[in-house]
């Protein structure tokens, strides 16, 4: 390409930040650097500090949604930070700092009963809700902090109850050892979401690069609000509340920005359950925002999914039943008013994703059919819903698929039996 300043042979970019042009002008080659629109030379200060704080290639490299989480992240981090400068002066107080007659011992007991209950608390937690944060990370995002904000307003009360401080500290101690495994699970769950080039330890590493940084600016307004909060409990619990409702309404926008690309069961069944009515598939934004963020998701008929075998069947003529219309490597069978799902060592993850629609179009058919679910035998609802899944999942996964969903992996909630059957016998 000739110019009037030369002929440019080469051109290259660094992601979108900048781009430079290779000039051959009288014999000699250049480096030029391509310039936007009111861009000035040299490195801008916002250029600096987007190396700094964001990942390398942001934005390419992120999830379209990154952007206005951290902002919203940002904003709860700041609102925590004060929260807990608040709550830390209160704890302190409330173990014996500045009265001539606490001793250390006492403190120290304290401070390790608090420790120890919470160590137990996180324990405990993982065990019962570890596999639920994958797949209800927002839900779980959003209470973790909760539990954050009612662990600190705890703190703050302690000192007001000197015969119950114990107990107090320890109860908070608990909540906050669940804020610790449900934040960071949960966290590391949106970090695999937003990495878009396998960059999840960059995202983290900047993510904590931003933290910090929050937390430095908490730090300054903490050691401007301290004088004007000791020995003052009405402006301590007005303040506490103010940082408290700004912490709570932008974690609620941070996890509401989310936009996730893989289904989990709530977002496969508000998918499923708009195709059942009219046919129209839901794109991933539209689904996220009809994603419920606090309470579980209301089905008319529980699911369950990944169950042992004698949940589903319980005789081989029972497996005859299961296995009429059914080639697919998964059972489906009604087990107390509650639709049972078994699955083969082989399913697939488009398997998987068949039989949790088929599961909601048998839920269907169970609710619109209650008063003559006596006359109809679930197995006969069994059949027809393998019938309707031929006609219905090829033209549905082709749409979900033009919507943009992911549809290599599943944040489906499967439990891990894994069932091999005998072929239908006669």
């Amino acid at each position: 390409m000739e110019t009037d300043n030369g002929s440019v042979w080469a051109t290259e970019r660094y992601g979108s930040a900048e781009s430079w042009n290779y000039v051959s002008k009288d014999g000699a080659t250049e480096r030029r650097r391509n310039l936007r629109e009111g861009e000035s030379t040299g490195n801008s200060i916002f250029g600096l500090f987007k190396r700094i704080f964001l990942p390398q290639g942001y934005p390419e490299s992120v999830s379209k949604d990154y952007l206005q989480y951290q902002f919203w992240d940002t904003v709860q981090a700041f609102c925590s930070s004060l929260s807990g400068m608040l709550a830390t002066q209160a704890s302190l107080k409330g173990v014996g700092v500045g009265d001539q007659e606490a001793t250390v011992t006492a403190a120290t007991i304290t401070w390790l009963l608090k420790d120890g209950a919470g160590m137990l608390g996180r324990i405990i937690f993982a065990w019962q809700k570890g596999s639920k944060l994958d797949s209800e990370a927002k839900k779980w995002r959003l209470v973790a902090d909760i539990l954050n904000d009612i662990a600190m307003f705890m703190m703050i009360l302690a000192p007001h109850f000197p015969a119950y401080f114990t107990l107090i500290i320890c109860i908070a101690g608990i909540f906050m050892s669940i804020v610790g495994v449900a934040g960071g699970a949960s966290r590391a769950a949106l970090t695999c979401h937003q990495a878009r080039r396998d960059n999840m330890a960059d995202i983290s590493a900047k993510d904590g690069s931003q933290e910090t940084l929050v937390n430095l600016a908490g730090l300054l307004v903490s050691l401007v609000l301290i004088p004007f909060v000791t020995d003052n409990p009405q402006l301590t619990i007005s303040l506490f509340f103010l940082f408290t409702i700004l912490h709570l309404f932008s974690n609620y926008k941070a996890v509401r920005s989310v936009v996730m690309e893989t289904f989990s069961e709530a977002r496969l069944l508000i998918v499923m359950q708009q195709y059942l009515r009219d046919r129209q598939i839901l794109t991933p934004e539209e689904a996220n925002q009809r994603e419920p963020v606090f309470l579980e998701f209301r089905k008319s008929v529980p699911i369950k999914l990944g169950v042992r075998l004698d949940q589903v069947v319980r005789s081989s003529e029972e497996l005859n039943f299961a296995l009429k219309n059914n080639d697919m490597p998964f059972l489906i069978g009604v087990r107390n008013g509650c639709i049972c799902v078994c699955l083969r060592p082989d399913a697939s993850v488009r398997n998987e994703i068949r039989a949790m629609c088929q599961a909601v179009c048998l839920s269907n058919l169970m609710t619109s059919r209650e008063s003559a679910a006596q006359q109809q035998s679930h197995w006969e609802m069994v059949h027809e819903s393998h019938e309707m899944m031929e006609t219905l999942f090829n033209p549905f996964i082709k749409g979900v698929e033009a919507a943009g969903w992911d549809m290599h992996r599943t944040l489906l909630d499967w439990d891990e039996w894994r069932v091999e059957w005998k072929a239908k016998s006669n």
